[in-house]
C-alpha cells in the first residue's frame, strides 16, 4: 500500500498544527538598526542573503534571517 501524494486535513481541534514560516524583515540602506551583541548601528549595504552593517566603524555582515537585528 502506499502513502497518499497529499497530506491529510487536520481537524480543526488538533495540537498537530502545521509550522508557520518565519517572517523575515527586509532591510534598506541607511536603516538604524540594533544588535543583540553589537549594540546600534546603520545598514550600508544590502546583499541577497546578508546586510552589512556599520557599528561605530566596524562593518558587520549579518545572514539572513536576522534572528538578532531588529529595526528602530
Amino acid at each position: 500500500m502506499t502513502p497518499p501524494q497529499t497530506p491529510r486535513p487536520r481537524p480543526a481541534g488538533s495540537p498537530f498544527r502545521d509550522p508557520v514560516p518565519p517572517v523575515i524583515p527586509t532591510f534598506e540602506v541607511g536603516d538604524r538598526v540594533t544588535h543583540d551583541k553589537q549594540g546600534m548601528g546603520r545598514v550600508v549595504e544590502v546583499q541577497v542573503d546578508a546586510v552589512v552593517v556599520d557599528f561605530n566603524d566596524r562593518p558587520l555582515r549579518v545572514l539572513s534571517p536576522y534572528t538578532k537585528l531588529s529595526k528602530l
